[in-house]
């Protein structure tokens, strides 16, 4: 058997902008896909504090050290800018493996730069 188990977490970024004519998808700044291990093309799950959507989408990159957060295409009908979100990728694990799964966590400041 496999779990669904919580692999990263970007916890309260700031939507930087959003672009409702583009393809679809989260620009996220690189820095931050690293630090969370989310791979561009990634599939992550966007929680957003102030209006209580949630959504799906994956994750294309952002310019590093810029904090950029941007939804694009229908995913920017979900959001305004400022808005606080928590963006979340998850993996399969096996069942033997999934109580030693340890995801990684990462806080943002209102900048979005990771705090130490």
């Amino acid at each position: 058997m496999y779990r669904t188990m919580l692999k990263s977490k970007i916890h309260r970024a700031r939507v930087t902008k959003t672009l409702l004519y583009y393809e679809g998808s989260i620009t996220i700044d690189v820095k931050l896909l690293e630090a969370a291990d989310i791979l561009p093309g990634e599939k992550v799950e966007i929680l957003n504090l102030n209006n209580g959507s949630r959504l799906e989408t994956y994750a294309i990159k952002a310019e590093s050290g810029s904090g950029e957060i941007c939804l694009n295409g229908p995913s920017a009908r979900f959001a305004c800018e400022g808005d606080e979100i928590i963006i979340l990728a998850y993996a399969l694990i096996s069942d033997a493996e999934a109580g030693r799964v340890k995801p990684k966590i990462i806080h943002v400041d209102a900048s979005n730069k990771i705090k130490a």
